[in-house]
């Protein structure tokens, strides 16, 4: 297992893990969750730089 697959895996669960902490539907968990999943680095890039701080606006 290469590191760097390994800091993709948990980093990905730290973020599951901070989405579920979020107060939004729980609709708007599992998607962001499945989209943070799905995408790899990229989904964590976003979430990280731009959706964590937007996502209560997003799903109320």
């Amino acid at each position: 297992m290469s590191i760097i697959y390994l800091i993709g895996v948990v980093l990905s669960v730290i973020a599951v893990l901070d989405i579920l902490k979020k107060p939004i539907s729980l609709v708007g968990k599992i998607i962001t969750a499945v989209l943070v999943l799905a995408t790899s680095w990229i989904g964590l890039a976003v979430y990280y730089l731009y959706a964590k701080d937007h996502l209560t606006d997003w799903f109320k």
